[in-house]
């Protein structure tokens, strides 16, 4: 099928735009907190890395429920059945308000064992236990909040999602700077400073999301279904959500993983890695936004009946992966040497760092080309097995094993290890394509 290039590109960067601006600014704060904390010590910036590992393990689960409402609310809004989406609504919010309470209670009281993970340093570990005892009231609000925000995108409110998480974003920013620094006659609290902005920007991107959604053309859940909703939706939600939690805690946990075994090479590793990190998390804000905006797209267009469009829109796409990816490969290492001289690092971690960044470029093409083509198309039209699949074969059958050994077995250099890390992304290309063009993901998901 031929599809009209103008109205495709204007939906895309519609979608896109305003989720990969938001994707930025997110990002930013982890920048924000590397640079400021950087800026006064390496172990500051170093403990408050590792300690929001926590809450990127807290997402992989906030992500699947968001992902599952999100996959059936693109599909159900296509279709025009709003009460079918606010009902998925209060659905979310259940899934994921217990979800974020049991990371608060960890973060509350063991956080010097949730530190042990990470790391065996006894500095690290009290820095990082005081962060996680502020920033674990943040992680009880970004449950509710990212359900609103992800409802936003779904019914076409987009761009209030994004500018709502701007404001936060750069609340977050600002507060940094006053908490961590000790500004405007306030208390230096370091990495507790961190922590407390977190949790004010948390509290001030829920209160934004709550006043917009009174608004008469908004999505509201359906507070009546809260607690006890549709069993057939809810069977149809567990059905994405399931898969989707499966893959993400096979990407998550195995993300977390490759920080530990970095973080047991040394100190000077583990910097250069938290460096490299929030430069990848901001290069991958590209393909995150193409992604997202990838899988309302043809969500839309198969929950419609359209197929023959929603198939149509899922090659286009595919194909713009590619073209994503080399720019990142490009983008990352124009950035290495302004990277390199930017943080206060030891000589032993700037090499590091600089090695790193290299290999991430390489990794980016992998990131970009499987973010948009599993995490958009295949999961726009249901296929959210796959990714589970790919990531136990790739990232738990090859990358872990051969990071593990060559840290603590054959003691690799730290960039051989490094390298270990990136290969899942790279490796599985093949299969994805592969996957793809059985066009398994071309179905209507709508009762």
């Amino acid at each position: 099928m031929k599809i009209d290039n103008k109205s495709f590109y204007s939906r895309l960067g519609t979608l896109a735009l305003p989720i990969a601006f938001q994707s930025l600014m997110l990002a930013s704060v982890a920048a924000g907190d590397a640079l400021m904390l950087g800026r006064i010590a390496q172990e500051q910036m170093t403990a408050v890395s590792l300690a929001t590992q926590i809450q990127f393990v807290q997402n992989m689960f906030i992500m699947a429920a968001t992902g599952a409402g999100s996959i059936l609310g693109a599909q159900y809004f296509g279709k025009g059945d709003r009460p079918t989406v606010r009902e998925l609504f209060s659905l979310m919010l259940r899934v994921s308000g217990l979800i974020s309470l049991a990371f608060f209670l960890a973060c509350e009281f063991i956080p010097g064992l949730l530190m042990h993970i990470f790391t065996h340093d006894p500095a690290l570990i009290a820095i990082g236990s005081a962060y996680l005892r502020i920033a674990g009231w943040s992680y009880l609000i970004t449950g509710v909040s990212q359900c609103y925000l992800t409802m936003m995108k779904v019914t076409d409110h987009v761009r209030a999602s994004a500018m709502i998480s701007t404001a936060a974003v750069l609340s977050n920013i600002a507060l940094n700077a006053v908490f961590i620094f000790g500004l405007l006659g306030l208390p230096a609290m370091n990495a507790r400073g961190a922590a407390l902005a977190t949790t004010l920007a948390r509290v001030i991107e829920l209160g934004l999301c709550l006043a917009y959604m009174w608004r008469d053309d908004c999505v509201r859940p359906a507070w009546n279904r809260l607690v006890r909703g549709d069993r057939l939706l809810a069977r149809d939600f567990a059905r994405q959500c399931l898969p989707l939690l499966g893959g993400s805690l096979f990407w998550g946990v195995g993300f977390t993983s490759y920080t530990a075994i970095i973080g047991h090479m040394g100190s000077d590793a583990a910097a250069a890695n938290s460096v490299a990190a929030v430069v990848r998390d901001l290069i991958c804000c590209v393909c995150n936004g193409i992604g997202s905006a990838a899988g309302i797209m043809v969500g839309n267009a198969l929950g419609a009946g359209d197929l023959e469009r929603g198939k149509a829109y899922g090659i286009k796409l595919r194909n713009i992966s590619w073209v994503i990816g080399f720019g990142s490969m490009a983008l990352v290492l124009a950035l290495t040497p302004l990277v390199v001289r930017l943080v206060v690092l030891t000589d032993a971690a700037r090499q590091y760092l600089t090695g790193m960044m290299v290999i991430m470029a390489v990794y980016m093409i992998g990131r970009s080309v499987n973010t948009v083509t599993i995490n958009g198309v295949l999961d726009g039209g249901g296929d959210t097995l796959f990714d589970m699949y790919s990531l136990a074969v790739c990232m738990w059958g090859i990358a872990i094993p051969l990071a593990l050994l060559g840290a603590f077995v054959f003691h690799w250099p730290v960039l051989a290890v490094y390298a270990c890390t990136c290969l899942d992304e790279v490796g599985k290309i093949p299969w994805v394509m592969a996957r793809f063009r059985k066009y398994k993901w071309v179905k209507d998901l709508t009762r």
